[in-house]
Formats: structure tokens, C-alpha cells, sequence
């Protein structure tokens, strides 16, 4: 028999791709309102990966990465995509997009994205939206690909990034573990 236990909290991360870098500036205090304080921000990343969001959002489009200083329970991750999905309505012109929101969490054994999506590798988490485990984490190999990992995800430029909010994530969950 499995003896049920809390999970441990998760690093909240959120990616955000739009045609206009000075689009960030619309909403990041709204984004910051959702999520809390940030405590890591990628290097400005190039988003070619797929042609798909060009249609709506125009190209070239670009992405930042943040990961915020907070841990979340990792059961607030749909909340928190209902809440970005309302910031991404917000800024919409004539019904597109300028910024496209991605929230996920990070634990020492796994990346997870969310979305209004569902397919067979993801788990329905309510709030119509589900869980999509996007890459797994093991101390032999590091970060690993799954075979509907998005391209962009499996760079070495997105592998890198998540390597250091790992590595910030094992000490901010062992600094909370020591406040109990």
C-alpha cells in the first residue's frame, strides 16, 4: 500500500514569447501580481522554432523565461494558467495575441508545463486545463527530452536556463524545509 504525502513545492516558471520586446513591459507587473517576485530572467531567446503562432502574433517573435522567487503547491498551477490566460485577453488586438504566457513548475525530478490542451500525455489537472510533463530530470543525464518535448524546449539554450532555476530550486526547497 502507497502512504499518500504532501509533494514538495515547486518552482514556479513562466515563459513569454510576443513580437515586440517592448511588449514585456505592458504586462509585466500584472504578470508579477500572479506570480510574486522574480528571482531569475533568461537572456532575451529567439523563438523559430515553428511557423504556427506567426499567423496570430506576426514574426519574428521573442522569449523571456522568469522564474519566480516563491515556491508554489503544485496544485496551483491551473489557477495560475486560468490568471495568464486573462493577461494574454487583456493585451489581444482584434482577438490576437501579443504575448503568448506559458506557466509551468519545476521539482528536482521533472518539468511541467500547463495548457488548455489536452492529448494523451497530459493529465487533466481542472480548471480545463492539464498538466503536459515536458521533460524529466535525472542525475545521470540531467535534463531529458520526451518524444513530444516542443523543439524549443529541448534546446540547449531553454536545458541551460532550467539547469540554473534547478539549481536555485534544490537550495530555496531545502531553505524551506529548514524554516519548519
Amino acid at each position: 500500500m502507497s502512504i499518500p504525502k504532501n509533494p514538495d513545492p515547486a518552482k514556479l516558471v513562466v515563459s513569454c514569447f510576443m513580437n515586440s520586446k517592448a511588449c514585456l513591459e505592458k504586462f509585466f507587473s500584472l504578470l508579477e501580481e500572479v506570480c510574486g517576485p522574480v528571482d531569475i530572467i533568461s537572456r532575451w531567446l529567439d523563438f523559430d522554432y515553428t511557423n504556427y503562432y506567426y499567423r496570430e502574433m506576426g514574426s519574428p517573435l521573442f522569449r523571456k523565461v522568469f522564474a519566480f522567487k516563491n515556491l508554489i503547491a503544485q496544485d496551483e498551477l491551473a489557477r495560475i494558467k486560468e490568471k495568464t490566460n486573462e493577461i494574454e485577453n487583456r493585451f489581444a488586438i482584434s482577438g490576437k495575441r501579443a504575448v503568448n504566457i506559458d506557466p509551468g513548475y519545476l521539482v528536482s525530478s521533472r518539468f511541467v508545463l500547463a495548457t488548455g490542451k489536452e492529448y494523451s500525455h497530459r493529465i487533466y489537472i481542472g480548471h480545463r486545463i492539464y498538466a503536459d510533463l515536458t521533460l524529466m530530470y535525472s542525475k545521470k543525464e540531467g535534463f531529458k527530452t520526451l518524444e513530444w518535448t516542443y523543439p524549443d524546449y529541448a534546446s540547449q539554450s531553454m536545458l541551460s536556463f532550467l539547469s540554473k532555476v534547478r539549481d536555485k530550486y534544490l537550495l530555496d526547497l531545502k531553505a524551506s524545509k529548514g524554516k519548519k
